[in-house]
């Protein structure tokens, strides 16, 4: 079974959704894998995932606004604040969306829906540089 995989390494600059499809699509091209699945994983605890629309933003926009809304970076309650006060509101986040993807493969691309695209969610507010697993199976 032919496995391929790759660790993409993708900068934030802050809250928001960073489009990744591109360079998963690169790697699946890559790997000579004609029919399969692509998992996509992510390897922090305050950043997230999501498969989403890519053709108008306001949808992500209105997301990670329903998000903030629900969970606060001004609650009291939050004990795990050594790291400032959006820390334990990003683990909250990561932990209520997800941190890995799984997409079909058929004829060496993936199976994305026409208005769909892999979006990294850096739930922090100040840049990071985040590692995404791709692998590709066969």
């Amino acid at each position: 079974m032919p496995v391929h995989q790759a660790t993409l390494t993708i900068p934030t600059r802050g809250q928001g959704t960073y489009e990744i499809t591109a360079a998963v699509a690169r790697e699946v091209a890559g790997s000579g894998v004609e029919c399969g699945l692509v998992s996509v994983f992510c390897q922090h605890t305050s950043c997230s995932l999501v498969t989403m629309e890519n053709a108008d933003p306001s949808a992500r926009r209105d997301l990670e606004g329903w998000l903030n809304r629900l969970v606060r970076e001004d609650d009291a309650n939050f004990e795990h604040t050594l790291e400032g006060p959006d820390d334990m509101p990003s683990h909250i986040k990561m932990a209520l969306t997800r941190t890995s993807e799984t997409v079909p493969v058929a004829a060496g691309r993936m199976l994305l829906g026409t208005w769909q695209g892999i979006f990294l969610w850096e739930h922090r507010r100040a840049p990071h540089s985040r590692n995404v697993i791709v692998t590709v199976v066969a």
